[in-house]
């Protein structure tokens, strides 16, 4: 069952490019109705583009605020709402890096590798100002890191060597007349030749 806001209309996402995805968005300091508005509309987006993360950034709203539905390294699924997200990551011998295969829904259709620290802490509050803190490994660790990324107008790609960017791109732009540009109000367009099987047990956030 889930403990994410519910009822909430999917939105279009925002790709990389506009200008909300590549700056530090504001912080959250308004815990109103407006901004309840906004978690439910955005838990209904990532169900919707069948992600397990989505951060305000991604609809186009200028805000410090993500959430996510994700399991964690052992299958344990974590579901929350951040506002103002802090991330935590380990240092020396504790850290450890996972170099799994990462998407983004604003890139949508295009995953390669990226290293990250197989462990993340994130605090902050949720969505009518309460304290809250969450920790994991696996996917989730990844999760929570791409998502705080957003938060600071960071988009996974700006860690990737010249390299992969450009590999990356190159996919994006394979898989691009399946995402209109409504997506996923408008559902992703099907092919007989479907050619996304590849990265199909690997979600984007």
């Amino acid at each position: 069952m889930s403990t994410l806001p519910g009822n909430g209309s999917v939105r279009p996402i925002t790709r990389w490019g506009e200008d909300v995805m590549h700056r530090v968005n504001k912080p959250v300091t308004d815990f109103g109705d407006e901004l309840q508005t906004l978690v439910a509309d955005m838990v209904a987006t990532m169900n919707a583009a069948e992600g397990v993360g989505l951060a305000a950034n991604q609809v186009g709203v200028d805000l410090q605020v993500f959430v996510f539905d994700c399991p964690d390294k052992d299958g344990n699924r974590v579901q929350g709402v951040v506002c103002n997200p802090t991330v935590e990551l380990p240092e020396g011998k504790d850290r450890n890096l996972d170099e799994g295969d990462e998407g983004c829904l604003s890139l949508p259709g295009a995953f390669t590798k990226c290293a990250r620290p197989d462990f993340a802490k994130v605090t902050g509050v949720d969505q009518h100002g309460n304290p809250v803190s969450f920790e994991g490994n696996g996917l989730l660790a990844r999760c929570l890191q791409h998502e705080t990324d957003h938060t600071q107008g960071t988009v996974f790609g700006d860690r990737l060597s010249r390299k992969y960017k450009k590999r990356l791109f190159a996919e994006a732009e394979e898989f691009a007349p399946d995402y209109p540009s409504d997506w996923p109000v408008s559902p992703m367009i099907e092919h007989e030749d479907e050619h996304h099987d590849d990265h199909e047990d690997t979600p984007a956030t």
